[in-house]
């Protein structure tokens, strides 16, 4: 190639160099004690009640992915269930208010769901048959999901306003249907009271001190059914979103140990409508907005009720369906993997994101079962971060989001950074504030191991003796052809697809030595294991 050649290729390419900033920040992971602490399951999913009638913005999502109707022989979605061992599941959602069990004595004969102009969110009361939910819970037994099943909480109230409903919950059709389950032997982990009844309601609203007090009477149905059981199914409630003096009397008139979990729902991006989702989800500014809430309903834990803990019950990103090509994207894994770290340091012990399969924002599409790339964002955090989390701070820019927790089921540390940034690459430097230790197996017959301790407020990348090679994994997340609403993601640069048998991918790191420069490209994800890192706050 001659000189004149050689300058119009170094001209063209020039100003995308010039584009791009590179950026030193460190990052030190506080390993003396941990802050917080999740549930061991802490990725949830949910299952919803909508029939494919259910449609939003000219769009109509839903297909074959209701309870009802989901088919469940598929091969792709039990595959996608097993690869977490026990994925929380959780069933509900804004039409489990108007299901009716078809068991024990009803009062009139249980229909499926219909479009009806004048019923709550446009359709009739529906029907849950047992065969089905005999099907159901095969499925489960069959995919070791861990299940929670959200009860309608309106039964036997009467509307008295536009959204006001009043009166007494009637417990008849509930108790039926939970000694149904319980007689069965079907392992339920949880029971919710209601769906999005707290504050100003979606849909419908009823007051929390009335709410308290069937809640209580809940509680009470439940010990009567399930007393020859342990461990007893966790009673879960409100399932709607915070609003300080609703759960403040809530939790006062439903009194100690009543509620084991105290549920939330998180929309934080808007409507599926909304045309700047994408500009929202990659503002740091738009993401930090919730903070508030995890904080303010952590006090509301902490002050009137602590025998509870919180969940997120219920987070889709953006509300009516999600949005296409948005919430099914890899751009939406900067959204969902920052929820996921924040949720956990203010305490979360479950994250149930809406949904597993069904409207837009599923982890799996709603019509080939597919995973989305979010599904392999939620598994490499079940995978990789463990239920203690640790703190980490940097000097970094507010577009670089950082987590660290201890690796899950196995020695050392990942620190999850997310870069929101379309221009700035960010060189890494990893340091710690405790006396961390290094167990590494010698290259000897013997069976000891060499332990090498890391003072105070040094950098340890690299910095074991070099007789020894120490690697760290690296999981570094891109889209492909780098379209940030691209649907197939990429690992350390391969895409993210099922096998020919329809199986998962395997989830394989690229091993990198400790000496080695840690660095984190423009609008990327990368998770980082330091497997030889152990914290006192992990023990």
């Amino acid at each position: 190639m001659g000189f004149p050649s050689f300058l119009i290729i170094f001209l063209a390419l020039c100003p995308a160099f010039l584009a791009q900033i590179i950026e030193d920040t460190t990052f030190v992971i506080d390993g003396t004690v941990k802050i917080a602490e999740t549930d061991d399951n802490y990725v949830c999913a949910t299952l919803d009640w909508w029939p494919k009638e259910k449609c939003n913005y000219n769009d109509c999502p839903w297909g074959l992915a209701s309870l009802i109707n989901l088919d469940l022989s598929h091969p792709f979605l039990a595959n996608s269930i097993q690869a977490f061992k026990h994925l929380r599941l959780r069933l509900g959602g804004s039409l489990q208010n108007r299901i009716l069990y078809d068991v024990g004595n009803l009062e009139s004969t249980c229909h499926p769901f219909t479009e009806q102009e004048d019923g709550l969110f446009g359709f009739s009361k529906g029907c849950l048959y047992m065969d089905r939910w005999d099907e159901l819970n095969r499925f489960f037994n069959k995919t070791g999901a861990l299940v929670t099943f959200g009860l309608n909480a309106l039964r036997g109230r009467q509307r008295t306003g536009k959204r006001v409903w009043k009166g007494n919950w009637d417990s008849s059709n509930a108790y039926d249907f939970i000694s149904y389950t319980s007689s069965k032997g079907y392992q339920i982990h949880s029971w919710e009271f209601g769906n999005e009844l707290s504050g100003r309601g979606v849909g419908a609203k009823v007051d929390a001190e009335q709410y308290g007090k069937d809640v209580i009477h809940l509680k009470n149905l439940i010990d009567q059914l399930y007393k020859h059981f342990q461990p007893r199914p966790l009673l879960l409630a409100p399932g709607g979103f915070y609003d300080k003096e609703w759960y403040d009397t809530f939790l006062e008139v439903s009194g100690t140990g009543t509620v084991d979990a105290l549920t939330h729902h998180i929309y934080n991006l808007g409507p599926g409508s909304d045309l700047n989702l994408v500009s929202k989800i990659l503002n740091p500014l738009h993401l930090n907005k919730i903070a508030e809430t995890f904080s303010n309903l952590t006090q509301t834990i902490e002050m009137t009720g602590p025998w509870t803990s919180a969940w997120v019950g219920e987070s889709g990103g953006a509300f009516n369906n999600g949005a296409p090509d948005v919430s099914n994207t890899f751009v939406n894994s900067f959204w969902y993997l920052d929820q996921l770290g924040m949720a956990a340091k203010y305490h979360t012990k479950v994250y149930c994101r809406q949904t597993f399969i069904g409207g837009n924002y599923g982890l799996l599409d709603t019509s080939t079962f597919v995973p989305n790339p979010d599904y392999y964002s939620a598994l490499l955090w079940h995978r990789l971060m463990g239920k203690e989390v640790l703190d980490v701070s940097s000097n970094a820019s507010l577009y670089l989001r950082s987590y660290a927790h201890c690796t899950r089921h196995r020695e050392g540390v990942t620190l999850l950074l997310i870069n929101l940034s379309d221009q700035t690459h960010y060189g890494v430097t990893i340091e710690s504030t405790a006396s961390i230790t290094l167990h590494v197996k010698e290259r000897s017959n013997h069976k000891s191991s060499f332990v090498h301790r890391l003072k105070k407020t040094i950098a340890w990348v690299g910095s074991k003796s070099s007789d020894v090679t120490l690697s760290r994994e690296e999981y570094h997340l891109t889209p492909q052809d780098g379209d940030l609403q691209s649907r197939t993601m990429l690992l350390n640069g391969k895409p993210l697809q099922l096998t020919e048998n329809g199986d998962i991918p395997s989830l394989s790191p690229v091993l990198v030595n400790l000496k080695s420069p840690i660095s984190v490209p423009p609008l990327s994800i990368k998770f980082i294991v330091l497997p030889y890192l152990s914290s006192p706050g992990c023990s």
